[in-house]
């Protein structure tokens, strides 16, 4: 009777860890200009790809991640308070309703794979209650989800991605923005803490050679030290239905 309440005991304890694991998500940004992405892709860890639009290889690395089961995400370029346009297609607080959907749609098909997206710069354009409200009225409509990169604290994503149900989730970590092995390490720490406190945190990397060293060096640690790496739609509610943008009208083509 003492070993079956022991046995009991345990299992309830090990139900209790795996219950309580604390997760990360890294959304690999950037990607379709450099051929080395793939590298990164490759990596055998559930790491998700924010891929740009109307790039050399975007298409090529979306398609390669999506075969590899990972979560893809359209990275869209949006205007940022410095006004620089350097990536195409990207949305300006300018646009009509009508021109923003348009851009969002021809990213979309040019991404297909893409279940979400999440913003490229956009201090400017985040920031701006009726591009925002236009947008999360789109993504409603095309089932996505949105990651606020959060390159500004006066973003108005949360407010309308609640007004129009869209499922909305936040950076909390900028692991490379100075690219020493050093200076990830403190921000990959600081990734790893939050995540304790709350369970999970999400944190945004690009395709810097030292950040794909360091990702391979340290990821495998990561079950030892209680902690999970997720794809981001592992992050999402169970009410959110993971659909890809080339199987939800107006799709130009599924992907294959």
């Amino acid at each position: 009777m003492r070993l079956l309440k022991y046995l009991i005991i345990g299992l309830f304890s090990i139900h209790t860890n795996a219950a309580t694991e604390a997760r990360i998500a890294i959304i690999i940004d950037d990607i379709g200009y450099q051929k080395t992405d793939q590298q990164l892709i490759d990596l055998p860890f559930a790491l998700t790809f924010a891929v740009l639009p109307h790039t050399p290889y975007g298409q090529r690395a979306a398609k390669r991640a999506f075969q590899q089961q990972k979560d893809v995400m359209l990275h869209m370029p949006m205007e940022a308070n410095t006004g620089k346009l350097t990536d195409p297609g990207a949305l300006t607080v300018a646009m009509s309703k009508q021109q923003i959907r348009h851009s969002l749609q021809q990213a979309l098909a040019d991404i297909p794979y893409a279940i979400g997206i999440n913003n490229h710069m956009g201090s400017l354009y985040t920031a701006q209650a009726q591009p925002m409200a236009w947008t999360m009225e789109y993504l409603s409509q095309r089932q996505l989800f949105f990651v606020d990169s959060l390159t500004t604290p006066n973003s108005q994503a949360a407010k309308y991605a609640r007004h129009f149900g869209v499922t909305n989730l936040s950076r909390h970590v900028f692991l490379d923005n100075v690219q020493t092995e050093a200076a990830i390490a403190k921000q990959f720490e600081q990734l790893l803490s939050i995540a304790r406190k709350r369970q999970y945190a999400i944190a945004i990397g690009h395709p810097y050679p030292q950040t794909y060293q360091f990702l391979r060096k340290n990821l495998p640690k990561l079950r030892q030290q209680g902690i999970e790496l997720v794809s981001i739609s592992s992050l999402l509610p169970q009410s959110h239905d993971v659909v890809a943008a080339g199987f939800s009208a107006p799709a130009i083509s599924a992907p294959q």
